[in-house]
């Protein structure tokens, strides 16, 4: 296990966008996952902290951020040209930091779909790939893939970490969708966990064994991606 960090506040400012970050790196990392919050969570929010930590374990920075209506107090997400821009700033200025260390970029829900949003518009510099905790490919009780429409314009490898009992990503759409990415996509899918990453008692395991899987996971992934 490499040894862990303490996170480290940050400014990450580009243009018209200032907002704070959390930098969390082991000594030698051998790659940063620039991690990006869900819709109703920012930054700092224990499983952010906890992903950020495990992470760090595996020997992978990250570069946790805010979204400015999140640094601002707001409940209402950003419009997509504003979180993009953020999403942009942050692997920026990730690279500034760790010039010499490939760089992932994702996140949590709304988070992880706006970063592969920016992504199918323009590639990010330095991106070898993108990570998806829990993508939201529609809301709850109104299972579509339309959300998942702009991945396709996405040419760098993607990871798709999903649980079976996730209400805003059906298997029926996800798994399809998946299948026609190709070689692009990889999906991993744990057992009863929910969007959150949850898993109910009788499914035998806690949710922090379900996040180890996870981080497993993502760090093995992470693995295999060619050198940008």
């Amino acid at each position: 296990m490499a040894q862990q960090a303490e996170a480290e506040p940050i400014t990450i400012t580009d243009g018209a966008i200032s907002v704070s970050g959390l930098l969390q790196a082991p000594a030698r990392p051998r790659a940063c996952y620039v991690l990006a919050h869900g819709a109703g969570a920012g930054m700092t929010h224990p499983f952010m902290a906890a992903v950020a930590t495990g992470l760090a374990a595996r020997g992978i920075a990250t570069l946790r951020y805010q979204f400015p209506y999140m640094e601002q107090g707001s409940k209402r997400p950003d419009r997509p040209p504003i979180a993009h821009a953020t999403v942009r700033a942050a692997v920026a200025q990730a690279a500034r930091l760790l010039p010499d260390v490939a760089l992932i970029a994702g996140g949590k829900s709304f988070g992880g779909r706006m970063t592969s949003q920016a992504q199918a518009l323009a590639p990010l510099p330095r991106v070898a790939g993108l990570a998806f905790l829990g993508f939201p490919l529609h809301p709850a009780g109104k299972p579509s893939a339309e959300r998942g429409r702009h991945l396709f314009d996405v040419a760098i490898p993607m990871l798709f970490l999903q649980g079976t009992r996730d209400a805003l990503a059906a298997l029926a759409e996800l798994e399809p969708l998946c299948g026609a990415l190709g070689a692009r996509a990889t999906l991993r899918l744990f057992e009863n966990a929910d969007h959150s990453f949850h898993v109910p008692a009788r499914s035998g395991r806690t949710d922090a064994q379900v996040l180890a899987e996870i981080l497993d996971a993502l760090a093995d992934w992470t693995a295999t991606l060619p050198e940008v």
